[in-house]
């Protein structure tokens, strides 16, 4: 199985694909650029970034290498898990590793993973078609040269006898600094005004982008990725939580996380009131508190009661697995 593969299809549709207990690879989009040396004219884009610190899984990738492979979720899962430690023992033996069209990790020293992102794989697909391209440099007529010519041609005399017996020009010329010195004030202040409003503007702006950057980081709609055809009648949520063993394999249907833990209770009372096993998962790598509908010990059971709630209750449950 080549999961970079499945990693580079995920990267296409969503903002963050975890690899469950390596890292995780996120995505942002990058305007048109031009690079004024070399005249190159480069595309909109995205930027691949890798965080070790996201290990959690959050079932995307596993759901897709099992829809691909026609096998179970714990197959999957394994798979995924098996391929983990391929790539961590070739870190540490070569100490560096290539995943294609995604980019390189090398280990450093200090054992922290640098990633240097691939640059030939375009993952915008409203960018889908174009390409980086030259272009010649422009070449405007220098009139300095033209101005020179026609001086010796045609020279400018002043009249010393008319300067000499102008009496307000030496006025005019003292009238004409100070009323340059009074406008550069002005400009100059408005220029301070205006680069307070700037930074107010982009302050305002980078905070909804983190907002946004963080939300899609957060949740994200599986409904592109089929699932096989299951037919549930009842979906029993009124039964305690089952209890966990050690070393056994935990499946959580997110019902989603809130900034304020209050609201994150008042959404659990809510789902109990509706008749689920709701409860609180704690808090994800953004500091947000996770509601969740149920949990599950069976992959089966998990997938097919996920299946029922984004059909009937939240098209925006998905399922955390924890081991």
């Amino acid at each position: 199985m080549v999961l970079e593969h499945y990693i580079s299809d995920l990267l296409y549709r969503y903002n963050c694909v975890v690899v469950p207990g390596f890292g995780a690879f996120l995505t942002q989009k990058n305007s048109a650029q031009l690079n004024v040396v070399t005249n190159t004219f480069s595309a909109p884009n995205k930027s691949i970034v890798f965080n070790r610190q996201l290990i959690s899984n959050d079932g995307l990738l596993v759901s897709y290498v099992s829809n691909a492979e026609k096998v179970s979720f714990e197959t999957a899962l394994v798979e995924i898990e098996n391929q983990v430690k391929s790539w961590q023992e070739v870190l540490v033996k070569e100490t560096s590793l290539h995943l294609n069209n995604i980019g390189s990790l090398t280990r450093n020293q200090e054992d922290k993973i640098l990633f240097q992102p691939a640059n030939e794989t375009n993952y915008l697909t409203s960018s889908f078609g174009l390409s980086n391209f030259n272009s010649i440099p422009v070449t405007r007529e220098v009139l300095k040269v033209e101005v020179e010519e026609i001086e010796e041609k045609i020279p400018f005399v002043i009249s010393p006898e008319r300067r000499e017996t102008s009496r307000f020009r030496p006025y005019l010329k003292y009238a004409a600094i100070l009323m340059l010195a009074f406008s550069t004030g002005i400009t100059g202040y408005r220029a301070y005004q205006q680069k307070n409003t700037n930074e107010q503007v982009a302050r305002q702006d980078a905070e909804e982008f983190v907002n946004k950057q963080i939300q899609e980081a957060t949740f994200f709609d599986l409904s592109p990725l089929e699932l096989p055809t299951v037919t549930v009648d009842a979906i029993t949520t009124s039964a305690a939580k089952p209890v966990i063993s050690k070393g056994e394999v935990t499946h959580f249907i997110v019902a989603g996380a809130f900034r304020v833990r209050g609201n994150a209770d008042r959404k659990i009372e809510q789902l109990k009131a509706s008749g689920f096993n709701a409860g609180y998962y704690g808090t994800n790598a953004y500091g947000l508190h996770m509601v969740t509908f149920d949990s599950y010990t069976n992959a089966n059971d998990a997938l097919k009661a996920l299946r029922q709630i984004k059909r009937k209750q939240s098209k925006d449950a998905w399922l955390l697995t924890e081991k």
